[in-house]
């Protein structure tokens, strides 16, 4: 059974913060509020997260995984920003992109694209991510909360427990949240392509 963790979404209990590092750091996996709906994350060293993920979401070994960020300074240690891309991905962080890039040596192989070696990366605008992130110390392998057959994020903490209450370690409560996922943006070659059109503007990277 999941534990039910009820966070002040503007002023997070540090107490409640510690205990969600403190399972991040136990390999647990976690459903979190984000600013596009509710995502799955755990710590990028572990072994058996990418794996609980796809079973839970039916997902096969192409799908791109997210590195959610604290700040540029800590994407850019995960992924290769070119000239081209580091103005336009720097004004639109943080905000609701998620950026597929190649990866640095600093990501384990196992969550790359196969083909691509290429990862998302993204840096939420959510006071409540910002401070797990802050105390956590590193990203935090994500991938956005839409279950088989749907189109949609959960939005709300209850209703995620309610439905994967034997899946997940702990389910975050933070207030309810948008349901549009992220914008995706290919940049992984000179020229900027739009994978996923969601809450952010993507015509803002197009030409």
């Amino acid at each position: 059974m999941a534990r039910y963790l009820d966070v002040h979404p503007d002023n997070p209990q540090p107490r409640l913060i510690a205990q969600i590092v403190e399972a991040l750091r136990d390999d647990q996996l976690i459903a979190y509020p984000t600013d596009s709906g509710y995502a799955l994350g755990g710590r990028i060293g572990s072994k058996d997260i990418k794996e609980r993920i796809l079973t839970i979401r039916d997902l096969d070994d192409r799908h791109h995984f997210t590195l959610v960020c604290k700040d540029f300074s800590q994407l850019g240690t995960m992924v290769h920003v070119d000239n081209s891309a580091f103005r336009a991905i720097r004004s639109a962080t943080p905000g609701p992109f998620t950026f597929i890039l190649p990866a640095t040596p600093e990501v384990p192989r196992r969550l790359l694209h196969p083909k691509k070696k290429t990862v998302g990366v993204r840096i939420p605008d959510h006071v409540v991510v910002q401070a797990i992130l802050e105390e956590l110390g590193e990203p935090i392998l994500t991938s956005t909360l839409i279950l088989p057959g749907e189109t949609e994020p959960r939005t709300s903490g209850w209703d995620v427990k309610e439905e994967l209450d034997h899946v997940v370690d702990i389910v975050v409560e933070a207030g309810d949240t948008p349901a549009e996922p992220t914008t995706v943006i290919d940049w992984s070659d000179t020229a900027p392509e739009v994978l996923r059109e969601g809450a952010g503007d993507a015509s803002r990277f197009l030409g």
